[in-house]
């Protein structure tokens, strides 16, 4: 991604601008956040690397899903975007997927229930004739003192959300995708380090990265490549429906970057990993997290 001194000083000059706030709702909203996210980075230049595709995105109505579907657009692909049910947010997404020119279908539900999963890959396959890409984005996370007090139903649902939703969509994904299709998983920096105020979500991320693994080794012989994108602390909806306003104000300040990173910073990690340019990738997870030193 080309990037100028400009753009770094007008992400870093948003990121210290961020005023106290915090969302009650779960799952966030993107439009009351500030500074808004940058979702699209006006300088990255397209080449065509996914023309003509499908892709299938979890989570595409905000946040790091939402720079996944306008990057991919960009790129030549029509997008499924899969959310909750954030109507606004995904209604925007779909808005600036069509403004550059690809189509756009809004599927709204709960990824962590099987039968829905296995519906929008259905949707998906109707409207768009195919899927080449499926990107398991979703995810939730909630905040636990101690292991004492947490709530073992909350505790379900994360998991339900985080990782098995990944096992529904990719099971039914297969019977559509191809040689050359590819199957994106969103981990978490948090797979790696850990934390202690994320138990739950921590353990799905880690959870995610040897599904990766291992789902790379069975799918190697089809010609589809599994891989995976382990995110720092990334400006997204999740942020201020998640923390306090204390932490969401200093939040990605202890990196070695010393700020939170962009969606659209992250976004052509899964370009990457989609395109012909990572044909002989399958297996493996990208760190867009900052400078934090992991042992992948």
């Amino acid at each position: 991604m080309a990037r100028t001194a400009a753009t770094d000083n007008k992400t870093e000059e948003a990121l210290q601008h961020r005023p106290l706030q915090h969302q009650a709702v779960k799952p966030g909203r993107q439009a009351p956040m500030r500074p808004q996210p940058l979702e699209d980075d006006p300088e990255y230049r397209a080449a065509g690397k996914l023309k003509g595709k499908a892709a299938l995105v979890t989570g595409g109505d905000s946040g790091i899903g939402r720079a996944v579907a306008l990057i991919y657009a960009k790129e030549g692909a029509d997008v499924a975007i899969v959310y909750l049910n954030e109507h606004d947010d995904a209604q925007r997404t779909k808005q600036l997927v069509e403004n550059y020119g690809q189509r756009a279908l809004l599927i709204a539900g709960d990824v962590g229930n099987e039968k829905f999963c296995h519906d929008a890959v259905a949707q998906t396959v109707a409207a768009f004739g195919k899927l080449d890409i499926l990107v398991n984005n979703a995810g939730e996370h909630w905040e636990s003192e101690n292991l004492e007090t947490m709530d073992m139903r909350q505790m379900e649902t994360t998991f339900r959300t985080n990782i098995f939703s990944m096992f529904y969509l990719s099971q039914a994904a297969l019977a559509h995708l191809q040689t050359g299709g590819a199957i994106i998983n969103t981990a978490s920096v948090t797979a790696y380090q850990g934390s202690e105020h994320l138990l739950d979500y921590s353990a799905t991320k880690g959870a995610i990265v040897t599904f990766t693994r291992s789902l790379s080794q069975q799918l190697a012989e089809r010609g589809i490549r599994v891989n995976g994108v382990a995110p720092g602390p990334i400006w997204t909806p999740l942020i201020p429906a998640s923390f306090s306003e204390k932490d969401v104000q200093a939040f990605g300040a202890d990196t070695p970057m010393g700020r939170a990173g962009q969606p659209s910073e992250v976004a052509p990690c899964y370009v990457f990993l989609a395109a012909k340019d990572s044909s002989y990738i399958t297996g493996q997870i990208l760190h867009p997290n900052g400078g934090r030193i992991v042992n992948s």
